[in-house]
């Protein structure tokens, strides 16, 4: 009996052994899973509000432009080049994205991203026209690596997911934009100030950076195909699709801030109230997140993303037509039909999402289409507040404004396939 039983015992002790070693590695595996959903769930929350502070930069400005004009008496070459700046600053920073994305990863950037963007809006609230601008261009840098960023963001972390999470990102910018046109004019009357009221907006800037920061901190330095691959921008422009994609996005993008910078001045010219262009500006806004979601869904279905692009840009041309020519109590026809082409930017972020074979060739794609989009865009707000200056009215510079409207049109024919089985090389 006493010499069984020590060998009896340890023949019944050593199964335990990989039994608690397998129970600690599904202990581990099941931690491992919540992690990776609590910062799934997170990451949706971040897109959320990085989608709130992209435009509300923008927009609150483009609602104060005839108050900071009147409070730091400014002339019309600044009141020209000021609503100018962002895309002249997308283009210039966006050009740099891929290479700051190579260096620093993904999530980096886009923290890098929100700390310009919400340190830009915050100092312009210091009374100085010069800090005014400086301020504008730090934040849209801000927002220029944003842009680039965000679909290859999208792309490597919710790729079965493109059109859903990029649908999300563009409704919660229209959603930013509409808060920022309606509230930036009353609060900057609260403050006491324009600028102040342009300045109140970086504190969403400083909830973005706080939820965003988990994100990074638990984000391993994956070696992916960006950090692997270098793929050249300038190298896709000898493709038709890198050419269709960058005009329509070109054509888009000139026309969407030209109306942005100055709906609120066409409507103020025209006699209304600054607050009540401030509300036709939040107004156009609004429309854009019905209709987004209701394009992206049509956009979905096999042969139909011509069908959207075709809406918007026709929307987009008769908006311009009940500016020119409907009278001031019917002036909301006008920027409703104009809220519809707003709805363009999610369908030609969906297709710069799925333009590349990884999330390299989209970061590529992305920065060329944006940087040369931007770049020549410019010319939108710059040359109305020109041509306003020039002829003192707004009837040449929306007529063009059509034409451009008219051009997307025939790109995004050229872009999308007419039959789902046929492709754009």
């Amino acid at each position: 009996m006493s010499q069984t039983s020590p060998v009896e015992q340890p023949q019944a002790l050593s199964p335990t052994k990989p039994e608690k070693s397998e129970a600690s590695h599904q202990d581990q595996s099941a931690a491992e899973r919540r992690r990776l959903r609590r910062m799934s769930i997170l990451g949706v929350v971040a897109v959320v509000l990085i989608g709130l502070n992209l435009r509300a930069g923008i927009s609150s400005a483009a609602a104060l432009f005839h108050d900071m004009q009147l409070f730091l008496g400014y002339g019309p070459f600044v009141a020209a080049l000021l609503p100018s700046i962002p895309t002249l600053v997308f283009a210039v920073a966006g050009a740099t994205t891929s290479g700051v994305v190579r260096r620093m990863g993904i999530e980096r950037t886009i923290l890098l991203a929100l700390a310009l963007l919400t340190a830009g809006l915050a100092v312009r609230g210091i009374p100085s026209v010069g800090v005014l601008m400086l301020g504008t261009v730090l934040a849209m840098c801000g927002l220029a690596l944003c842009n680039v960023t965000m679909p290859s963001f999208i792309r490597q972390n919710y790729s079965h997911k493109t059109s859903t999470m990029t649908g999300v990102y563009t409704i919660t910018m229209s959603i930013g934009a509409t808060a920022a046109s309606s509230l930036s004019v009353p609060l900057a009357r609260q403050l006491d100030s324009p600028l102040l009221g342009l300045a109140a907006w970086s504190i969403l800037g400083v909830v973005g950076i706080l939820v965003f920061l988990p994100i990074v901190l638990s984000a391993k330095r994956q070696t992916t195909s960006t950090d692997q691959e270098r793929v050249s921008p300038w190298a896709l422009l000898k493709t038709s699709k890198g050419l269709m994609i960058t005009g329509f996005f070109l054509a888009q993008a000139l026309f969407v801030y030209a109306i942005i910078s100055w709906l609120s001045i066409i409507l103020i010219s025209r006699g209304m109230t600054p607050e009540a262009a401030g509300v036709m500006l939040g107004l156009m806004q609004i429309v854009s997140v019905p209709a987004s979601i209701l394009l992206l869904t049509l956009a979905n279905r096999p042969g139909r993303l011509r069908t959207a692009m075709n809406i918007c840009a026709l929307a987009a041309m008769a908006g311009v037509l009940c500016l020119l020519y409907l009278p001031l109590s019917l002036a909301f026809i006008g920027p409703v039909l104009i809220g519809i082409q707003f709805a363009v930017f999610p369908l030609i972020l969906v297709v710069i999402s799925r333009s590349g074979k990884n999330a390299a060739e989209t970061t590529a794609m992305s920065t060329i289409s944006q940087s040369l989009g931007y770049l020549f865009s410019t010319i939108g707000p710059f040359g109305m507040g020109l041509l306003y200056a020039a002829t003192n009215g707004w009837t040449l510079s929306l007529w063009l404004l059509a034409g451009v409207a008219f051009l997307q049109l025939l790109l995004g024919i050229g872009l999308t396939p007419k039959f789902p089985g046929r492709k754009t090389a």
